[in-house]
């Protein structure tokens, strides 16, 4: 595989890319760039590179000491399958601002295994719960 480098730099995120990529999941279907800007202003973000080109993005809502909710990892079509999300993935849960954040949570509907491969397990406990509501 490509020698691939996770940056933390919001600086060098192809922001209309990643949001664009984003807009077309299952889960970004209807956010708007307004949207992903917010949410990436207000997030703990990283980007993959190979020979300087993205090819992924993710991000931790967190408050840096106790939670954090992994959320819009994504590697562009083209990348899939060739170990990426796990580098980007890791390089978020070993961050040295997030290593010691023990709870974090995450959503999805088809990428169980690939987090799995991480600690996370599906939530039975009962003590989670979830609002879902449309945004004003």
């Amino acid at each position: 595989m490509a020698n691939v480098e996770i940056s933390f730099e919001p600086s060098r995120i192809d922001f209309q890319k990643t949001s664009e990529i984003l807009k077309e999941s299952y889960w970004g279907d209807g956010r708007s760039d307004e949207i992903h800007r917010r949410a990436f202003d207000s997030s703990f973000c990283a980007a993959a590179f190979i020979d300087g080109e993205q090819v992924g993005f993710a991000r931790a809502v967190t408050d840096y000491a106790c939670f954090a909710y992994l959320c819009d990892v994504i590697i562009w079509p083209d990348r899939r399958g060739a170990g990426i999300g796990k580098k980007l993935i890791a390089a978020l849960l070993d961050h040295p601002d997030l290593a010691g954040v023990g709870s974090w949570s995450l959503r999805t509907g088809d990428a169980h295994k690939l987090y799995e491969q991480f600690g996370f397990v599906i939530s039975t406990d009962g003590m989670y719960m979830r609002l879902a509501r449309k945004p004003a």
